[in-house]
Order: C-alpha cells, then structure tokens, then sequence
C-alpha cells in the first residue's frame, strides 16, 4: 500500500486555512479548538427570499440537463430483470436487525437506556448490509462479499473523512449536537466516531446498487465531455480559490457556508489532477457522467435516510443555515439537501484515494 503524496498537501491545507483565516481576521481561536464543541459563537444570517430563489435557481439549473437527458434516453435502455441471485440469507438477517434498531431508536426503553446513544450506528450498520444484499440480488456482485478488504477499509477511512467535517463546521456552525448529554472529550468522540465510519460504506455501497438500474443514468454514458484535466493552470486556479474559501470560512460563515461541502471536494480534486492520481474528473473527460450522477444521487438516498432516523433519535442533530434555512423536511431545510449532492461526489474522490492506496499507484 502506498502513501499518496497529495494526502501530505491535503489534510495541513484542511486543517491549516480555516485556522489561519480567522487568526488572520483577528478573531480568538479557542473556540474553534473547543472539545467536544459546546459553544455557539456563529451568529447567522437571516432567512432571506433572494438567496433562496438563488440557490434553488442554481440547483435546477444544474440538475435539468442530466434529468432531461435520462428522460429523453431512458426509453432506449432494455428493462433489466435485475435478479442475478436470489436475496441472500445475510440481507433478510440484515433486515431483521435494521426494524429492531429502528424500533430501539425511536422508542424510550428504560432497560435499553445505557445503549440508546449507539442506535444510529445500528440502523447504519444494518442499512450497509441491506444495500450489499439487494446489490447481490441484482447483480451477482457487491462490495461486502467481492470486495471485503476494501468494504471493511471504507469503516476507518470514513471516520477520519467524517471528523474532517465536523472540524470544517466549526467555521461556520450550520449544525450541532443534541441529546448527549455533558459527554468528556473521550466519550464524545468514540461515539461519533461509531456513526461518523459508517458514512462511505453507506454512499458507495448505494451508488453500486444505483449502477444495477441503468435506465436510471440513461444517455450519461456518450453524454458532454468536459476535459477539466487538461489545462493545469485552470487546475491551479480552482485550487488557489478552494484553499481562499477554506481561508474565509470562518471569517465569512454566512457568505461562504456553502464552501464547507464545495471547497474540500476542489482541493481534493485539483491535488489528484497535479499529482497524477485517479480522480472523479476522468469520466467528464470521456463524456462518461454515470458515475458522477449514481454517486450525487445515491448520498442524496442516504441523506433522507439520515435526516429521517435523525428526527426521531435521542442523540440528534440540529441545523442553522443561513439565509435559506426553510421549508424543513425533518431537521434538515429543503434547500440543505442539496450539499448532499457534491458530498457523494466527495465520497467518490475518497473511495478513488483508497482504490489508489491499496493498488500502489495509478490505476
């Protein structure tokens, strides 16, 4: 297994520019620092008419040329049966396992109290099985049995994506915790870091059951090629106003909040396009979007997913997004779903990393 030389540029430019944004603005840096975070120092924004026709505007105009595409193609694609296997034994014990978490989540037992704060980490756990099981149904193939050094992989590399996250929403604050409690600094983070490592197992693992239904990428196989690899110094550009984006975060929380799922997802793919490594650009290149689009769509799914056995949990989360934070669905604004579309596309750059990790280099 190699170290990828851009994780030695990546993770100091991460941690390093919000840091040296705020100090440079002036503003103390202990609270960023706090552990477990407790204080709300952000004051945000608020609703505003203009930023929500805005962002609503910018999401559909970016999502209408794939889905007038799939819809114009979708036609052309045979039915696929979609049944190589039978639903494996593991997915029905999967099944049972995700209704009793759900049932343990959302209720109040007095004997299952000690346990409570570790739901989420069931309910996921079994969703991961259930997505591998219906892949297997449907394709033959899954990353749980195919794959398992690289499935079981995903767990550890998804905290340590997740906490990056956590670190970036100190900037600006758009949500925080609650339910749990006056957590110590140790407790606190064995018991995120439970439910933070089973985030890219979900997208990743719902993004191979999307690519089993092709009608649902229809036409984005032979589509626009884009070629954003070739001119190095656009390269440099796009990384140069990521890492000012990440420098502004917490000087700016209200105007630059959105940067916290946009700018990581530039600077991860700029540093895979200078140092050489696979990156999410090479389809685009080749006019091919399938994946792009399976992946936004499939973190999308887990979102709901998320959102909705959030609402219902003890230990939960909450949000305050500036200038759009309306029309909820669960805790989570409409508008806010949308950063789960560049966050799949995050989650794919990260699942490339790992592919490059364990294949020595360059595939």
């Amino acid at each position: 297994m190699r170290f990828p030389p851009l994780l030695l540029v990546l993770v100091p430019l991460l941690v390093g520019l919000p840091l040296a944004g705020v100090a440079l603005a002036g503003l103390p840096l202990a609270p960023y620092l706090e552990f477990p975070p407790r204080t709300a120092y952000v004051v945000h924004a608020p609703f505003s008419w203009t930023a929500f026709a805005f962002t609503a505007s910018l999401v559909i105009i970016t999502l209408a040329p794939f889905v007038a595409r799939i819809v114009r193609h979708r036609a052309s694609v045979e039915r696929d049966p979609g049944r190589a296997s039978a639903f494996p034994w593991w997915g029905w014990v999967a099944c049972a396992w995700l209704a009793l978490a759900w049932i343990l989540a959302w209720n109040r037992f007095e004997w299952f109290a000690p346990l409570q704060g570790f739901t989420f980490s069931m309910l996921w756990l079994g969703y991961i099985v259930i997505v591998n099981a219906l892949t297997w149904r449907r394709t033959g193939r899954c990353m749980l049995i195919t794959r398992p050094v690289y499935f079981l992989t995903l767990f550890p590399l998804s905290a340590a994506f997740w906490w990056m996250f956590e670190y970036l929403n100190r900037f600006v604050q758009n949500w925080h915790y609650m339910g749990i409690g006056a957590l110590g600094a140790w407790d606190y983070f064995w018991q995120a870091t439970l439910p933070f490592a089973t985030v890219l197992p979900a997208v990743l693992g719902t993004r191979e059951l999307l690519a089993s239904f092709p009608r649902a990428s229809a036409g984005l196989e032979n589509a626009w090629r884009i070629d954003m690899t070739r001119s190095k110094p656009l390269v440099w550009i796009a990384l140069a106003l990521a890492g000012a984006a990440l420098a502004g975060l917490g000087v700016w929380p209200n105007a630059l909040f959105s940067a916290l799922w946009l700018a990581p997802l530039v600077l991860i793919s700029a540093l895979q396009v200078i140092t050489g490594e696979r990156s999410i650009l090479e389809g685009p290149a080749d006019g091919d979007w399938r994946e792009l689009w399976q992946v936004a769509l499939a973190a999308l799914v887990c979102g709901l997913f998320w959102e909705m056995w959030n609402y219902g949990s003890l230990a939960h989360w909450e949000y305050s997004v500036p200038l759009v934070h309306r029309f909820e669905i669960f805790h989570m604004p409409l508008l806010g779903y949308s950063g789960y579309l560049p966050f799949g596309l995050e989650c794919l750059a990260i699942g490339k990393l790992l592919e490059t990790l364990r294949e020595g280099g360059r595939a």
